[in-house]
């Protein structure tokens, strides 16, 4: 799942992804090749143990400024880690591993959980996951295809 492959995929700076294990169809994400991880819009978040294992409880809003179609997800704390922010303040993120659909590609990355309440993208995806054989291009957006309309609509909050 994560073998990178010998003909790249292009890629847009911005596209619609999909993140099956956690249920979320569509979110918008932007390709930043300047973020080392990739990072997912996360609150109400809470660490709880599992048959001896760490684990995270948080909530994902997919939509920018609606909690419509929000999901609780439950998965394994793979790892804490510090990390700068692009306004260079330093903190402390949780870390799991998720399969993320970009372009029609599914592969297997590390996403920190952050407030990205303030932010223009509910998910940013990180060098890490894009070194599994994407190249982005800058100047074009979406050549994985778009989200449907009715999800689109909701993304800008025209429910």
């Amino acid at each position: 799942m994560n073998e990178p492959s010998h003909s790249s995929t292009l890629a847009g700076w911005r596209e619609w992804v999909q993140l099956p294990e956690i249920g979320v169809p569509w979110i918008k994400a932007k390709l930043d090749t300047g973020a080392q991880t990739s990072s997912i819009h996360a609150h109400d978040t809470e660490v709880f143990e599992r048959d001896g294992v760490d684990w995270v409880r948080f909530r994902v809003r997919p939509w920018q400024l609606s909690t419509d179609d929000e999901v609780t997800v439950e998965c394994p704390l793979h790892d804490r880690r510090r990390v700068r922010s692009s306004s260079g303040h330093v903190e402390e993120r949780f870390v799991v591993r998720m399969r993320v659909v970009l372009v029609h590609r599914e592969v297997e990355v590390e996403v920190t959980l952050s407030n990205r309440d303030q932010m223009g993208f509910r998910m940013l995806i990180g060098r890490e996951a894009l070194q599994n054989g994407f190249d982005v291009t800058s100047s074009r957006s979406f050549l994985g295809g778009r989200a449907p309309r009715s999800m689109r609509r909701r993304n800008k909050g025209e429910v």
